[in-house]
């Protein structure tokens, strides 16, 4: 039987995606040679400010969308996010680092990384933790390759990818995904060809019965839809 792919679709500044993470990892480790975790990127954050200062305006703006963040983070004992959060730091875009993390992947995809290596994972972590942990400005291409660096990352090879329009053309990819399963919530999982989807903040039980589901039904069993 063939691995189950899953579409993966997050936002590298969603402190949803941050949260998840851990579920994906359990998943991978749960279900090593029947799921392909396919990752891609979708821009909640694409103008973060703007989107921030306007979603929250009659909350208390940045100061109020920090709070929440925080609150959220409580809730949950494997992560933790510096007290301020979204307040002393605002990153411009997320597309910047989605763009940077597509370059990484692209390391793989040519050959000059090992895919077991998971650098795209790694990166994106790495991405997320500098951020909600250290207030990074991962929206800075510095920034970016200060993180590769501590990954050490071929600097050289991903600013080639980048400068030779290859990684723009892969998130233009993503673009494409986006819209073709119409995805607005970070983070997002589609499998069984696009008939089903978990957005937002799903429990790993449920992800983890939907996958059940798929891998005990029979590839030509009819939905009873």
């Amino acid at each position: 039987m063939q691995p189950i792919k899953i579409f993966y679709f997050s936002d590298v500044l969603c402190v949803w995606a941050y949260i998840a993470q851990i579920r994906l990892e359990e998943l991978k480790a749960e279900f090593s040679d029947s799921i392909i975790i396919d990752y891609h990127f979708v821009p909640v954050f694409g103008n973060a400010r703007e989107k921030l200062e306007n979603g929250w305006r009659d909350r208390d703006g940045l100061k109020g969308y920090s709070d929440h963040v925080k609150t959220t983070a409580s809730k949950f004992e494997h992560i933790s996010v510096h007290p301020e959060i979204w307040t002393q730091v605002v990153p411009a875009s997320s597309t910047s680092a989605h763009l940077f993390l597509r370059a990484v992947h692209l390391l793989e995809v040519k050959g000059l990384a090992p895919a077991s290596d998971r650098l795209l994972e790694k990166t994106a972590w790495a991405f997320r933790e500098a951020f909600f942990t250290k207030l990074a400005d991962i929206s800075d291409r510095q920034v970016q390759f200060e993180i590769a660096k501590k990954l050490k990352l071929p600097k050289k090879a991903i600013q080639a990818i980048i400068d030779s329009g290859e990684a723009y053309a892969s998130l233009s990819k993503d673009m494409e995904l986006v819209k073709e399963h119409n995805v607005t919530v970070s983070p997002t999982l589609i499998f069984n060809e696009g008939r089903q989807r978990l957005n937002g903040n799903v429990g790993y039980r449920v992800i983890e019965a939907n996958i059940r589901e798929l891998l005990h039904n029979l590839p030509d069993e009819h939905s009873w839809c």
